[in-house]
């Protein structure tokens, strides 16, 4: 199995042991992202909304560097420090993609990393 490490300096740097991205074969999973912006290494100032545009836009800007796009996203998984957050994210995400609408599945957690409203990962595919 040949592993290649996607990276890209338009999204935030790996901050541990792991890879933005990875792909095998024609499929292409990311690391969850955090409403970090790239630019600044802070996290996009507001709510969930903000929170949720800045996260799906670094993983636009990883898909982008496999060459990809959001279209070719079949998963996401989307945790959310608060369930009750879940329509004002949902509002943010339906921007982002369009039908077929990639799977997804929603879930609340204790904590996100540095205190982040929400974190997001998808599996694309390049057929």
């Amino acid at each position: 199995m040949k592993k290649t490490v996607i990276s890209t300096t338009k999204a935030p740097s790996a901050i541990g042991p792991y890879s933005q991205a990875i792909q095998v074969g024609n499929l292409l999973y990311t690391s969850g992202q955090i409403p970090i912006d790239p630019a600044t290494g802070a996290f996009a100032e507001g709510g969930i909304q903000e929170q949720t545009r800045q996260s799906l836009l670094n993983v636009k800007a990883i898909l982008e560097e496999a060459g990809l796009t959001m279209a070719n996203v079949i998963k996401t998984t989307v945790y959310m420090a608060d369930m009750n957050d879940f329509a004002a994210m949902n509002a943010i995400y339906s921007e982002f993609f369009s039908e077929p609408y990639p799977a997804r599945s929603a879930v609340a957690v204790k904590t996100l990393p540095k205190g982040a409203l929400v974190e997001i990962e998808v599996v694309a595919s390049s057929e």
